[in-house]
């Protein structure tokens, strides 16, 4: 157990913390997404909360999964609801509030501790009387137990006496929510929409040399203590929090109260040690480590710290929205970032994490039914923007960058989220070969994806099949025909969808006629999904090799991205909307997309004509599109393109030249970045008798380091640059075959290490 001093000393390992010193208004609330702490349940932000007031520091305000509020009036949306923050701090004196001195800002300091996912801040207040207090704060919500966060502050007398008194309390007790009951330290509020129910209970105390300090209630959740102050003296508050949502089998009321029962009977230090040894369990499973390139290193840590924070494996009933817990851009909806930039991070490392994804899901297939139905198709088509129920949330109208209102077409064009969600669950199913999740779930899901793509896609007098107005990732381009990403995706579903129903009935037969006569899918119905996949259109150019992003775009303006090199404002708001969709420019990856995410459908050559083509096109107004070149780019061996990309992508969230994540950090663009490390840079693969490798590390990297876990196996990788080895170690499982650069190679046992070599 770690002495109460030492939990608030970060790692010492600088390549494990991210710091910032000092205080900047206009950056500080991007900073605030960036220092979050999150568990999957609850988000808090890295704003600071010991007498924030006096420098106009924000609220760090708390998110809980699932909680979702309708918004607005005229368009009344679902949106996730700010709640109750519970982390304020406030020390004041007779002679007046202690100050932090201006000339003293340098002082705070503000580190993310990304191996034990604490956040801790230091510095120092002082009041004209001459009384010097150094605060130093650590914040955390629990690994292990993810109704529970924890603060725990130290006040050291530096110099000065007096009296000194500390009040802390909660920010938006009635901020959102309706409120229930209100009492000294209990809480409970419901929402309008689907009476949601939220509790939440704390526990606070202050102790000088070991002695309990009583305090004065002041309100709901406010207390005071009063003490008089002299130089040496060290105090520690610490405050235990627990919160709960209703549920389908859970009164939130009783889960606070057992929650918070545990952490008082475990005391701050063993809630620490047991969240610590959760974070501990989770980087072994999922650190990647990169020698010789420190950059690439913060920026990898940085998003699986995000991305481990992001997931719940218990609940099956919520997803990671596009900004994670981290604010709440975008309402906290879920769009297709999971499933294509999210679930491969999870479906190799934290397989549980990513089949609760994948169930949330199947728990909205009706809703997806639905709405297939009221656009006139069969089968399935999921939301562009999900919420709590999987209804369709996308908003009808919003104002564009040049203040105009412009309609939001998405929600019933962007269709393409109904193969993206097939792809994950298809490869989740490959990595993992969790037969139980196919047959009760997955197999549903496929299916019905397939019978929508197969009644969307129209046969017409040229005797193909065509998919009309949509909208392709490139939403620049609005009402195309025969987007490429689309079809292609479209196809590849239908054909997984039918190779799940062969697999259905020759393994598990009696289930596959249980789920077809539910479904009422016969043979004739199959065999009008492989005609449809056969003929779809793609728009694919035998000729040159290149696919027409869509139907007439070829004929489009082909404006010179590169004469517009200078400004930062997106190109639709220079060019204006209208000249933007005339033209060939492309927001993000679209065919490029296709590039990334199934290598096997694209020779080399047909790759590299189609990336050449399209790349100088791209605005990259989206911040899913930078990784997905650096996808594309790593697996065709162009690293060093590719490493480019990377790093632009990683500045999203880590640069402060730009305030780009005040609403959250970008969890597509962090997903993004381990995909292009081990999916692009170590060459992985997904084969049906093991893992394939084709390593091609950018120069200046010396080594890549992962973990990864397939069918029940758990493989430790390191690649070498210097000779072109690939170290295997299989941790945990049963033996499996790697095959590095065309070549088999076997791991016959547990513990046993294999170097293989990937020169050819």
């Amino acid at each position: 157990m770690p002495r109460a001093d030492q939990v608030l000393e970060p790692t010492s390992d600088p390549a494990w913390v991210l710091e910032q010193v000092g205080y900047d208004a206009l950056r500080d609330s991007s900073r605030q997404s960036r220092f979050t702490v999150s568990n999957g349940f609850l988000g808090v932000r890295g704003g600071r909360t010991v007498n924030r007031q006096l420098h106009g520091l924000g609220t760090p305000y708390m998110l809980v999964a699932g909680l979702f509020e309708t918004i607005g009036t005229d368009q009344p949306i679902p949106g996730l609801v700010q709640v109750p923050s519970w982390l304020r701090a406030h020390l004041s004196t007779p002679a007046g509030v202690p100050a932090l001195h201006s000339d003293d800002s340098h002082i705070h300091r503000r580190t993310l501790d990304l191996r034990r996912g604490v956040l801790l801040t230091e510095g120092r207040l002082s009041s004209p009387s001459g009384l010097v207090i150094s605060v130093r704060v650590l914040r955390l919500v629990s690994m292990s137990d993810r109704s529970s966060g924890l603060q725990l502050i130290q006040f050291e007398i530096e110099a000065g006496a007096g009296e000194v008194t500390l009040q802390t309390g909660f920010d938006g007790l009635d901020f959102g929510l309706n409120v229930d009951r209100l009492d000294e330290d209990r809480g409970v509020w419901h929402t309008t929409r689907l009476s949601h129910r939220l509790a939440i209970a704390d526990l606070a105390t202050l102790t000088l040399d070991g002695a309990t300090i009583e305090a004065n209630s002041l309100g709901p959740f406010s207390r005071a203590w009063k003490w008089h102050a002299r130089a040496g003296q060290i105090l520690w508050f610490e405050r235990m929090v627990a919160v709960a949502c209703s549920s389908r089998d859970v009164d939130p009321i009783q889960a606070v109260e057992t929650s918070l029962h545990k952490s008082r009977t475990l005391g701050s230090r063993n809630c620490v040690s047991r969240h610590e040894a959760a974070w501990t369990e989770r980087w072994r499973c999922s650190d990647v480590r990169v020698e010789g390139d420190p950059g690439a290193q913060q920026a990898l840590r940085f998003a699986c710290y995000h991305l481990n924070g992001a997931a719940d494996p218990g609940n099956e009933y919520v997803s990671i929205a596009a900004r994670g817990l981290t604010g709440n851009d975008y309402h906290g909806h879920v769009f297709w970032d999971t499933e294509i930039f999210l679930l491969p991070f999870y479906s190799l490392t934290w397989p549980e994490a990513a089949r609760v994804l994948l169930m949330y899901r199947f728990h909205t297939l009706d809703q997806a039914r639905a709405k297939a139905r009221r656009l006139g198709y069969r089968g399935a088509l999921y939301a562009w923007e999900s919420a709590d129920t999987g209804a369709e949330a996308t908003p009808e109208h919003a104002i564009a960058a040049d203040r105009q209102v412009v309609d939001i077409l998405c929600g019933t064009l962007e269709q393409h989220i109904g193969a993206d969600v097939a792809y994950a669950v298809w490869q989740y199913w490959q990595a993992t070969g969790d037969e139980a999740f196919l047959r009760d779930a997955g197999a549903e899901i496929l299916l019905e994806s397939g019978r929508f793509w197969s009644s969307r896609a129209i046969l017409e007098g040229d005797g193909l099949c065509h998919i009309q107005q949509v909208i392709g990732p490139d939403e620049y381009h609005e009402r195309v025909d025969d987007n490429a990403y689309t079809n292609v995706m479209a196809r590849w579903t239908i054909r997984r969808a039918i190779e799940t129903a062969t697999l259905l009935r020759s393994r598990w037969p009696e289930c596959w006629s249980v789920l077809a006569g539910r479904l009422v899918i016969d043979d004739s119905e199959l065999a009008q999904w492989s005609t449809v996949a056969d003929t779809i259109v793609t728009g694919l150019d035998v000729a040159t090799g290149l696919y027409e992003q869509f139907g007439g775009f070829f004929g489009l303006d082909p404006i010179d991205l590169s004469q517009y090199a200078g400004p930062s404002v997106p190109i639709d708001v220079v060019l204006g909307r209208e000249r933007t969709a005339a033209s060939q420019i492309v927001k993000q990856a679209d065919v490029v997309a296709l590039l990334a995410l199934l290598p096997d459908e694209f020779d080399a050559s047909t790759a590299a004509v189609n990336f050449d083509y399209y790349e100088p096109r791209c605005s990259h107004g989206s911040s899913l599109s930078r990784t997905m070149h650096a996808l594309a780019a790593a697996r065709m061996g162009s690293s060093s393109v590719a490493l480019s990309f990377f790093r632009e992508s990683a500045e999203i969230d880590l640069g402060d030249t730009k305030v780009a994540v005040d609403g959250g950090i970008h969890m597509a663009a962090l997903g993004g970045s381990w995909l292009t490390a081990i999916f692009g840079f170590a060459g992985l693969s997904l084969l049906p008798a093991g893992l394939g490798f084709e390593p091609q590390l950018p120069s200046g990297w010396e080594s890549l380091s992962f973990s990864v876990q397939w069918r029940g196996r758990q493989l430790s990788i390191s690649i070498r640059q210097s000779d072109g080895t690939l170290d295997a170690t299989l941790d945990a499982g049963e033996p499996m075959l790697i095959v590095l650069c065309g070549k088999q190679h076997e791991i016959s046992r547990a513990g046993e290490t294999r170097t293989f070599s990937s020169r050819r």
